[in-house]
């Protein structure tokens, strides 16, 4: 985001500096300007300018035109941003009032799809991150992000710096993943692919890291050759991950802590899914005196 554009109006100097100040995410500030371009096109009028009843009015032209409700309460997110911190107003936004989520289960692999699907992925880096991703429940943007020197082979853990919510974590690292990532290794080595210090994955540039849309190409292909109909994404190998382990008995508050999930009510969906725990119940049909 270009700040010293010389068509920035002072309004939006000014939202830009607030937010980096606050040195927000530039995808969080580009999506907030956004929101407050949305507004002012509704209005027909500068932003700072609306009332309580231009945003009351504002939100039931966002539903009336079908917004989905993550877009309508990010767009609530932005406009409080700007009214609060940038114009200082914030009795206005009042009125807003963010709408509930629909609570959706994930789309969970079985670990006869899992291991289909990464043996599928023909490219030997792509087939690494997604055992990888696997693995170690990483998110694909922390996969992308990991660096030769974010492996620890002595205390067997992953480091992941700045994840979701700006927190350094460890995630777990398994023998087998550990044998992975150094056969990979070598073969990125023998290449000269491999940076010292570098991206664990790195790009066709080996400057630049794998993109995560690269890595949903490959997971996508890997899909289709493996025959797999369920919808599946790379985040398909974090709920896999979450929930084996569930299956596993692992304790959920263990799972919480490797996901780097801040709430356990995050991480309890997954026992919703959890087919293998869900079998182990005895019903109480099951257990009921014969008449």
């Amino acid at each position: 985001m270009d700040t010293n554009h010389p068509t920035v109006t002072p309004l939006r100097q000014r939202m830009l500096d607030d937010m980096r100040m606050r040195k927000l995410d530039p995808k969080t500030q580009q999506a907030y300007v956004r929101a407050v371009c949305r507004l002012a096109a509704f209005l027909k009028r500068a932003p700072d300018t609306a009332t309580v009843e231009d945003l009351r009015a504002f939100q039931l032209h966002l539903v009336d035109n079908s917004t989905s409700p993550f877009t309508l309460n990010a767009t609530l997110t932005a406009l409080k941003f700007f009214f609060d911190v940038t114009v200082r107003q914030p009795n206005l936004m009042v009125g807003m009032k963010s709408v509930r989520l629909p609570q959706r289960l994930p789309v969970v692999l079985s670990r006869e799809e899992v291991a289909r699907l990464i043996a599928a992925t023909e490219n030997l880096k792509h087939q690494t991150a997604l055992a990888l991703a696997y693995g170690a429940g990483l998110r694909v943007s922390e996969v992308v992000a990991l660096k030769v020197g974010d492996v620890d082979s002595q205390r067997m853990t992953l480091r992941i710096e700045q994840a979701k919510g700006r927190k350094d974590r460890y995630a777990m690292l398994s023998p087998l993943l550990l044998q992975r990532l150094r056969t990979w290794w070598r073969v990125a080595h023998a290449q000269g692919k491999m940076l010292p210090g570098g991206w664990l994955f790195p790009g066709l540039n080996p400057v630049e890291s794998l993109t995560p849309r690269q890595l949903n190409r490959a997971v996508h292909a890997a899909a289709e050759a493996a025959h797999i109909d369920k919808r599946v994404t790379m985040h398909s190998l974090r709920h896999a991950f979450a929930t084996h382990l569930l299956e596993q008995k692992v304790d959920i508050r263990v799972i919480q802590v490797m996901l780097g999930h801040k709430k356990l009510e995050t991480t309890t969906v997954y026992a919703h899914v959890a087919t293998e725990v869900l079998r182990e119940v005895v019903s109480p049909l099951e257990v009921l005196p014969s008449p």
